[in-house]
């Protein structure tokens, strides 16, 4: 057995996968730039929760594409401010075929004030934060092929947690036990649940209260039935603070990276005391001391237990006054694709967060970001460099997302395990490349094959200026 030599970092493998630059997972060293958090664009109101058996308290969305088809579920749920009674719950569902644009379908499921003509897609057990999810495992039963997870409230006779839900076409629902399959935490909350395909079982981040704050754990099953003990959540270098939600996805482009969207509750400030913010009517009383501030944060993993998360905001509440009311800007779970309206031909990412809770009809606002997006190594016009650890790759050529201005540039080097600059992959070699592009294939004078470096450690220098480099592949 060959000894590994001092001081010798072990290469990253990584493939043909591609790479976020959302972490310092690779990266060596930075000089001169840094990495920076973008705060995705507010586009239009996507939905308003203002149907009758909804409301102003209807909210914990979930988002995801399904095929042509984009799904949508939330809770309809309504606060009357002048009797302080709530409504009954329901989930309800709405659809798109674009991610944009929504309709909310009649379902003809089940009966509000005499009428089966509404959206109510599941009533029962698990209807405050009911949270469905296709279910990519190639093991999945036909009538499971869509699952979901949501609270089982206990009573003296029955004991509470999380139940599990099953359908074969994301409209009909039954329960897949009538006891709960998670009974450890605290699940007033959007949990949630999903098949995480590279560890190959099911991943469930879900509330509980930690030294009196609300925190996230995590725990895994291998049949959606029978799962490990929770475990929290940690985020090594973050401010201690409460997260009222977690909304952990796997990123859709880079599956092996977990992104979180926790909504971040500030129990020390009140909407109430903020002039010119609605105030939170029907309240109870005793409650008024948790009307805190929130808004969303943005967290990432590389195993699901150890996040990196920003201490600033991913989405501030911005200029609207109803923004600012408690428990607003709750991230809806999901991240999709969609077309941008800006840019023919180019998709984006978009998001969609709450506005209005406990104000008026709760509005769910989307926001988009470009691919890849969310973190950027940026260079300013004095320039920088940013190195990487030694990795191992397996394609042909080397791909990166990047923007520059008209007067920025940025060049690649390849270099090997010891920093040493390669044959024909030298920085003089590669010329400068500008430009705004979600995927470019970096040529050098020699040109753009790489296969011959397949297998061997190397290192990748970038030196930028007035630039940003989102991520890196090698296809």
């Amino acid at each position: 057995m060959v000894a590994t030599p001092p001081n010798t970092v072990e290469p990253i493998e990584i493939g043909t996968r591609l790479e976020p630059l959302i972490d310092d997972y690779l990266i060596d060293s930075l000089h001169n730039v840094k990495q920076v958090l973008h705060e995705p664009i507010r586009r239009e109101v996507a939905i308003v929760n203002d149907s009758p058996w909804e409301g102003n308290v209807s909210g914990y969305h979930v988002v995801f594409q399904d095929g042509d088809l984009y799904r949508m579920y939330y809770r309809g749920w309504n606060l009357d401010g002048k009797s302080g009674q709530f409504s009954r719950d329901h989930t309800c569902y709405a659809e798109s075929i674009d991610g944009i644009h929504w309709t909310k379908p009649e379902l003809g499921l089940y009966e509000f004030d005499g009428s089966t003509r509404n959206n109510i897609v599941w009533e029962g057990e698990g209807t405050h934060a009911f949270a469905p999810f296709k279910d990519p495992n190639p093991a999945c039963k036909p009538e499971q092929q869509y699952k979901a997870v949501g609270p089982i409230m206990g009573t003296p006779q029955k004991q509470g947690g999380l139940g599990a839900f099953q359908s074969s076409d994301g409209i009909h629902w039954s329960p897949m036990q009538e006891t709960p399959v998670i009974t450890k935490g605290a699940f007033d909350s959007l949990n949630l649940a999903f098949w995480d395909a590279p560890r190959q079982c099911y991943v469930d981040f879900h509330r509980d209260s930690r030294d009196g704050r609300r925190a996230i754990v995590t725990c895994t099953s291998p049949d959606f039935i029978h799962w490990s003990d929770p475990v929290w959540l940690e985020c090594p270098g973050a401010a201690v603070e409460e997260l009222y939600t977690n909304a952990v996805v796997p990123y859709l482009r880079a599956p092996h990276v977990f992104l979180g969207f926790p909504m971040r509750y500030v129990a020390s400030r009140s909407s109430q005391s903020m002039e010119g913010v609605p105030a939170v009517t029907g309240f109870p009383d005793a409650k008024l001391s948790e009307l805190g501030l929130t808004d969303a944060a943005f967290m990432t993993s590389r195993d699901g237990r150890q996040f990196h998360r920003w201490n600033e905001a991913f989405i501030r509440p911005g200029l609207s006054s109803d923004c600012w009311i408690t428990r607003n800007n709750a991230p809806a779970w999901g991240v999709v694709e969609t077309k941008s309206d800006t840019a023919e031909g180019i998709s984006e990412l978009s998001i969609y967060a709450t506005e209005s809770y406990f104000n008026k009809a709760t509005r769910l606002r989307r926001f988009s970001l470009r691919m890849d997006g969310f973190v950027s190594i940026r260079a300013d016009s004095l320039g920088g460099e940013m190195v990487t650890k030694p990795i191992i790759f397996s394609g042909k050529c080397l791909e990166m997302n990047f923007s520059t201005s008209a007067a920025g540039a940025i060049q690649v080097e390849i270099q090997d395990a010891s920093g040493t600059p390669l044959p024909g992959f030298g920085l003089e070699d590669c010329p400068e490349i500008y430009g705004d592009r979600i995927k470019h294939v970096v040529a050098w004078k020699q040109g753009r094959d790489v296969s011959k470096l397949v297998g061997k450690p190397i290192r990748l220098r970038f030196v930028m200026k007035d630039a940003d480099l989102y991520a890196i592949q090698f296809p």
